[in-house]
């Protein structure tokens, strides 16, 4: 996506801060009301870093049943296991005790999304995901005008493209081949190369494109 920067040097992932809550002052359980408010924390971070429950178990050290009794909120973890998960999930402690100021659910409304746009307009970016966060994983809906071709950057080494065709024709150039798909159609390539998108017809094409980088941004 040729808006989108290219090349940008992810930041180093910030290291878990020292706890600073009473809770920290010994190798305790956390209480029981902050227990729900940890799994829910767990259970989205570790999701948003496409981690399984049995891939975190691994690089943690606490066991597939105890991660999956904490993001149930069925069991209050120590903050020796808490400092565990942190580093493992290479979050600050206070990311996995903290209460989020807005709700499980975030609507992103479409009247107040930014898009980007190429500079003649025929080619469109809207962003469906919050920058608040650093990520992985991008989600955009992104549509083309009949005629039209978008050349791309290469994108961060490890960077893929799942992309979804939902109205019209695209063609995708990559790594010296041309892919068409027609509606319905999806298409997964590394994106650390060239690569365009073209709509051989007349009509607007829309499509839904999931990126997903080697390491965290944003």
């Amino acid at each position: 996506m040729k808006n989108k920067a290219s090349g940008k040097t992810p930041p180093s992932p910030a290291a878990p801060a020292t706890p600073t809550t009473a809770a920290a002052a010994a190798d305790g359980p956390a209480s029981a009301d902050l227990a729900p408010v940890v799994g829910a924390n767990l259970r989205r971070l570790r999701t948003r870093r496409g981690l399984s429950l049995e891939r975190l178990a691994q690089i943690s050290g606490v066991s597939r049943a105890m991660l999956g009794q904490i993001e149930l909120g069925q069991s209050a973890p120590t903050i020796n296991v808490l400092w565990k998960i942190a580093r493992a999930l290479e979050v600050t402690f206070s990311a996995l005790i903290s209460t989020r100021s807005q709700s499980g659910a975030l609507v992103l409304r479409s009247a107040e999304a930014k898009i980007l746009t190429s500079k003649d307009r025929s080619f469109s970016s809207r962003a469906l995901f919050p920058f608040d966060e650093p990520r992985r994983v991008e989600f955009y809906e992104l549509r083309l005008a009949g005629g039209s071709v978008e050349e791309a950057d290469p994108h961060p080494p490890g960077t893929a493209e799942n992309l979804v065709v939902t109205a019209g024709t695209v063609e995708i150039d990559v790594a010296g081949e041309t892919h068409r798909l027609e509606t319905g159609d999806s298409i997964l390539f590394e994106a650390d190369t060239p690569h365009a998108y073209r709509n051989p017809g007349k009509v607007e094409a829309v499509m839904y494109l999931v990126m997903t980088y080697a390491e965290e941004i944003g």
